[in-house]
């Protein structure tokens, strides 16, 4: 996983569900300079990691002219969302960020998990409610 912030994570949240502030955020900003200048941004690329940060780069392309630009991975998923852009990610970055699986113990889980649904009864999340209140039982 990659840790952000709120703001980025609004930044990308807003991308995915195609919001249309009605003054543009930074990264919609950006995007209209973008298209202003021709400029297409070809692709993201997120190429390590390093001291659990990671490390990405804008492809951009403007006629014959390509240029790579260095940005935090956040900026360059909400910019590439935007755009409509690929986002790549090396798989040795994909190696040293997974989170391991341990098979074994996701199956004993998942096994626990289903005896215990099996023998749970509605009867089992109605809390005793004490005092003189009245019950279901005793409705009169």
């Amino acid at each position: 996983p990659i840790w952000i912030g709120q703001s980025e994570a609004r930044a990308i949240l807003s991308a995915l569900e195609s919001e249309r502030p009605p003054r543009p955020m930074t990264h919609d900003l950006l995007v209209n300079c973008l298209d202003q200048w021709d400029i297409d941004l070809e692709r993201v690329v997120i190429h390590s990691l390093q001291d659990n940060t990671f490390y990405a780069v804008l492809t951009l392309q403007q006629g014959d002219t390509k240029k790579e630009v260095d940005a935090r991975p956040s900026d360059a998923i909400a910019l590439a969302l935007r755009m409509d852009s690929p986002i790549w990610v090396l798989e040795e970055v994909v190696a040293d960020a997974s989170i391991p699986v341990d098979q074994e113990a996701d199956q004993q889980e998942l096994e626990e998990f289903r005896a215990f649904i099996d023998t749970i009864r509605p009867e089992d999340f109605i809390q005793s409610r004490g005092g003189n209140e009245p019950s279901a039982e005793s409705s009169e």
